[in-house]
C-alpha cells in the first residue's frame, strides 16, 4: 500500500514537473532579409534569456554590436552555449555565414568578419521573436550570403539635419537589415576649413562625420561621400564669393568647366569629404541636371560636361577612390534618353532611336574616364527596354555601371507607390541577372518627409539587394510588419490607406500652380469666401469640399488602424508616432475648407460674428496641430536653418529649401490663415 502511494506521489511530482515546462512549439520566426538557405528542423531547448556563454574561437574578433553585451566568456566550445569562429573555406561568397542551431548550441561561422556579423544579426532576429513570443529557439541551419555585394542608401543631408545621435542608431538599424554602404550628400552640411564659406553654421566638422563613418565601419557599412560638382553647385555659387565661377552669372545652378578656379574649389572639398568618410571606396561627384554654355567656347555641353569629368575623375583616382557618376546627361545630349522612362515605346523604337543617335556618343567614346562608376538611375520604369539597353551599351563599352533606385523622390510627408517597393524589387532583380556589382536606394530630402517613413523602402531595398526575388512584395510587406513593429502588428493597411490622402492634401488649398509655388506667390492658394456673396465660394470649390470630405473620413480610419498598431507594437512605436502627425496634418487642412464653407453659407446678419469667430479658432486649431507636429518631428531631426542661412535660387523649388524656418511644412495653411486675420480685421 506504502509502495503504491509512493508511486502515486512520484507520478504527481513528474505530471507537475511537465506542467511547469514551456510548450515545445515552433515560433512564428521571421528573417529579413530572407536566408538563401533556411531548414528548420523543430525546436531547440535553448531559451532566449539574458546571458549566453560565448565562445570565441581562435583569430576571430567580436562584431562590434549591441546585441554581444549580454554574452559571457565560455572556457571551452562544449561549455558554450553559442559559439563564434570565420572560416574562409566556407562555400559562401564574401559576408556569407552559416548558422547552426541544435537542441542546445548555436553556431555562427562568418566567411570573413562581415559575414560573422550577419549570422549574429540573423541569430538576433529570432532571439527577438522567440522572446516576443516566449518560445524556444528553432533548431535550424542557415546557409546565407548576398547576391550583390554594394547595398548602399542614399543620405541626403542638403536640406537639414537630423539630431547627432540619430545617425548613429540609423547605422545600427542598417546593420540589422545587412546594409552595407552609405552614399552621403553633404553639400554644405561639412564644415570646410579651406573653403569656410560653403559649410553652413549648423554643419558638422570633419571629425564628427569621420567619427559617424568610423561608427558605421564598425558594423560593416562604409560611407562615402557625394559632393556635387557641375551642376547642383547652388550651395556654393550662391555665395558673392563665387559668382565669377558660374557658367551663367545670372544662376548659381552650375560652375564654368573651363575656368580652372572651379576646380580648386572643387578638389578643396573633396580633400576635406573624403577625410571625412576614410573607410569608403567611391567619391560621387554628381553630375546629373546641367547645361553649361562655356561662356561662349564654342564647345558643345558634352565636350563640356566630358571636359569636367576627365578632370574629377583623375582626381579620384589618384586619391584611391573610384568617381560614381550620374549618366543622364551624356544620354540627354545623344537623344537616347527619352525611351527609358517610355513604357509604352517598342523595343523596335527604342532600337531606331538608338540607331539614329548611337553616333553621337561614339563621336566622343574616347573622352569618357574608364575608371569611372556610370550610375544608371530610374525611379519610376527601371525594367524598360530603353534603361536596360542603357546599361547595357555603358557594360558594352567596358565602362562600370551601377544603378540607382529610389525610395522616396518628390513626394511630401511620406513616400508613396507603397514606397516604390515595387521598382525596387524590379531594378535589384535585374541587377543581380546583369551581373552588376550593387544597388543604390536614393532617399531624397527635395520635399523632406520624415526620415522614419522611408523604413519599408528601406528594408525592401535590404531585402531585394541581399536576397534577390525569394519573397513577393505582400510577403515583404509581411515581414517589414513583423520585424519592424512586431509579430502582433497584423494590419498595416494604414501606410497604404494615407498614400492618396497625402497625395491629394499637397495641393488642397492651392489655386495655382503647385504647393511649392506659396512662399513666391501667396496668391496661389484659394481665396477667401466673399461675405457680399454667400454661396458662391462653396459652388466655386465644390470638387475640393468633397475631396475634404473624404481625406477626413479616410484619416479617421487610418487613425483607428494607428491606434491599434500603437496597442500591438513591440518596437517603433515612434515611427507610428509619426504617421499620426502626418494624418493630422491632413485633417487639420481638410477642415479648414470645411470651415470656410461654413461661412459661406447665408445666414441671418446676428450670425455674422460667430461666423468670424469660428474662422479666428482655425488660428488657434493650427497652432495646436504644428506644436504637436514639431514636438514629434523634433525628437529627432533639426527644424530649423541657421539665421544666417542663405537660401539658393533653387530651380527645382524643393519645399525644404522654401524657408529658414520650419514654414515650408505649412506654407499653405500659413498664406490661408494670414488672409483670415485680415478678412477678421476688416470686419471688426
Amino acid at each position: 500500500m506504502k509502495k503504491g502511494i509512493y508511486s502515486l506521489f512520484l507520478l504527481l511530482i513528474f505530471i507537475s514537473f511537465l506542467s511547469c515546462q514551456k510548450p515545445q512549439e515552433i515560433g512564428d520566426f521571421v528573417i529579413l532579409p530572407s536566408p538563401q538557405q533556411l531548414d528548420i528542423q523543430g525546436v531547440s531547448d535553448i531559451q532566449p534569456t539574458e546571458y549566453f556563454s560565448c565562445y570565441l574561437a581562435a583569430d576571430t574578433d567580436f562584431p562590434i554590436i549591441q546585441e554581444l553585451r549580454y554574452l559571457v566568456p565560455a572556457e571551452s566550445q562544449a561549455e558554450a552555449q553559442i559559439i563564434l569562429s570565420i572560416d574562409h573555406s566556407i562555400d559562401t561568397p564574401e559576408e556569407g555565414y552559416e548558422l547552426n542551431i541544435s537542441s542546445n548550441q548555436v553556431v555562427i561561422t562568418g566567411k570573413d568578419q562581415a559575414g560573422l556579423l550577419y549570422g549574429v544579426m540573423t541569430w538576433e532576429q529570432l532571439m527577438i521573436d522567440a522572446q516576443d513570443q516566449q518560445v524556444n529557439l528553432p533548431q535550424c541551419y542557415i546557409k546565407d550570403y548576398p547576391l550583390l555585394a554594394y547595398r548602399a542608401i542614399h543620405l541626403d543631408v542638403k536640406h537639414h539635419l537630423e539630431k547627432k545621435q540619430y545617425y548613429f542608431q540609423m547605422m545600427d538599424r542598417l546593420a540589422k537589415y545587412k546594409i552595407n554602404a552609405v552614399i552621403l550628400e553633404l553639400e554644405d552640411k561639412l564644415k570646410y576649413e579651406s573653403q569656410p564659406l560653403v559649410g553652413s553654421a549648423d554643419a558638422w566638422t570633419g571629425a564628427e562625420w569621420k567619427a559617424l563613418s568610423e561608427y558605421a565601419m564598425e558594423r560593416n557599412i562604409e560611407i562615402s561621400p557625394l559632393v556635387q560638382g557641375l551642376g547642383h553647385a547652388s550651395f556654393i555659387l550662391k555665395h558673392d564669393e563665387y559668382k565669377h565661377l558660374r557658367d551663367d552669372s545670372e544662376s548659381d545652378w552650375a560652375f564654368n568647366p573651363l575656368d580652372p578656379e572651379t576646380y580648386k574649389v572643387q578638389f578643396d572639398l573633396y580633400e576635406e569629404a573624403l577625410a571625412a568618410t576614410p573607410y569608403g571606396k567611391y567619391l560621387h561627384i554628381g553630375g546629373d541636371e546641367v547645361h553649361t554654355t562655356g561662356r561662349g567656347s564654342g564647345k558643345t555641353p558634352l565636350e563640356l560636361q566630358l571636359i569636367w569629368l576627365n578632370k574629377v575623375c583623375k582626381y579620384a583616382e589618384e586619391q584611391g577612390r573610384t568617381p560614381i557618376f550620374w549618366d543622364d546627361m551624356p544620354l540627354k545630349f545623344a537623344e537616347v534618353y527619352r525611351p527609358m522612362f517610355d513604357t509604352e515605346i517598342s523595343n523596335e523604337e527604342v532600337d531606331q532611336i538608338w540607331a539614329k543617335n548611337e553616333s553621337k556618343l561614339l563621336q566622343f567614346i574616347d573622352q569618357f574616364p574608364k575608371n569611372c562608376v556610370y550610375m544608371r538611375w530610374n525611379y519610376q520604369s527601371p525594367d524598360t527596354y530603353g534603361n536596360l539597353k542603357a546599361m547595357e551599351w555603358f557594360t558594352s563599352k567596358g565602362f562600370q555601371v551601377m544603378g540607382a533606385t529610389a525610395g522616396q523622390t518628390r513626394w511630401v510627408l511620406m513616400p508613396q507607390n507603397q514606397s516604390n517597393m515595387g521598382n525596387i524589387r524590379s531594378f535589384a532583380l535585374s541587377s543581380i541577372d546583369k551581373g552588376l556589382n550593387g544597388l543604390l536606394l536614393t532617399l531624397w530630402d527635395d520635399d523632406s518627409p520624415h526620415f522614419e517613413l522611408y523604413s519599408r523602402g528601406i528594408l525592401a531595398f535590404a531585402e531585394y539587394s541581399w536576397a534577390g526575388d525569394q519573397r513577393t512584395l505582400a510577403e515583404t510587406n509581411e515581414a517589414f510588419m513583423h520585424r519592424f513593429f512586431g509579430y502582433k502588428v497584423e494590419e498595416l493597411a494604414f501606410i497604404d490607406a494615407l498614400e492618396e490622402p497625402v497625395g491629394k492634401w499637397k495641393n488642397l488649398l492651392v489655386d495655382k500652380g503647385s504647393r511649392n509655388d506659396v512662399v513666391k506667390n501667396s496668391q496661389a492658394v484659394i481665396g477667401l469666401p466673399d461675405p457680399g456673396n454667400k454661396g458662391s465660394w462653396s459652388e466655386k470649390n465644390a470638387d475640393r469640399l468633397t475631396t475634404a470630405r473624404a481625406l477626413l473620413q479616410a484619416c479617421d480610419s487610418v487613425d483607428q488602424m494607428i491606434y491599434q498598431a500603437k496597442v500591438n507594437a513591440t518596437r517603433n512605436r515612434y515611427t507610428l508616432e509619426v504617421y499620426q502627425q502626418v494624418s493630422e496634418l491632413i485633417k487639420y487642412s481638410a477642415q479648414m475648407l470645411l470651415t470656410l464653407e461654413e461661412f459661406d453659407q447665408p445666414s441671418e446678419l446676428t450670425d455674422q460674428s460667430e461666423k468670424l469667430k469660428a474662422l479666428g479658432s482655425l488660428q488657434t486649431r493650427f497652432d495646436e496641430v504644428r506644436t504637436k507636429f514639431e514636438s514629434i518631428y523634433g525628437q529627432t531631426r533639426v527644424l530649423t536653418k541657421p539665421d544666417n542661412y542663405i537660401l539658393d535660387q533653387d530651380h527645382h523649388r524643393h519645399s525644404a529649401n522654401q524657408t529658414q524656418s520650419f514654414d515650408w511644412q505649412f506654407t499653405a495653411e500659413l498664406a490661408i490663415l494670414d488672409q483670415i486675420s485680415e478678412l477678421i480685421e476688416q470686419n471688426q
